[in-house]
């Protein structure tokens, strides 16, 4: 039996919770990691979440069941760029702490990134984002 390749586009950014951007499978999903690979998109691979988001639709939320599964993955991301969630929700200039919580970004949100991401500085390969 042939695996069929698929691919799921989620955005965060300015929205209260991730949404599905994009789908597609096999010639769509190999161009949709090609371009997100190429715009500096980073690209995980976990087959057991992408069944789960396949249900979706385009535009669509992510159900609450997910938000752990998928904030695990966000903050991979932010880890590896040096943010932290809510950084790309503030005014430039802006005291991100007090801009996070006037967004209403929850504090477990904030803890669990920390949580997540200091586990990652004691894996081997890993460094915070920065260090030599």
């Amino acid at each position: 039996m042939r695996t069929i390749k698929k691919a799921i586009a989620l955005e965060y950014g300015k929205n209260r919770a991730p949404i599905v951007t994009a789908k597609g499978e096999e010639e769509a999903a190999l161009e949709m990691i090609a371009q997100a690979r190429e715009y500096g998109v980073y690209v995980t691979e976990d087959p057991k979440l992408l069944a789960l988001l396949s249900r979706l639709k385009v535009d669509q939320e992510i159900p609450a069941e997910l938000f752990t599964a998928v904030s695990v993955i966000l903050s991979w991301v932010y880890w590896l760029k040096g943010m932290r969630p809510g950084d790309e929700k503030t005014a430039p200039g802006a005291s991100p702490d007090k801009q996070a919580g006037e967004q209403g970004m929850p504090t477990e949100a904030a803890a669990m990134f920390d949580e997540l991401s200091s586990g990652l500085d004691g894996l081997e390969g890993f460094a915070s984002p920065g260090a030599p």
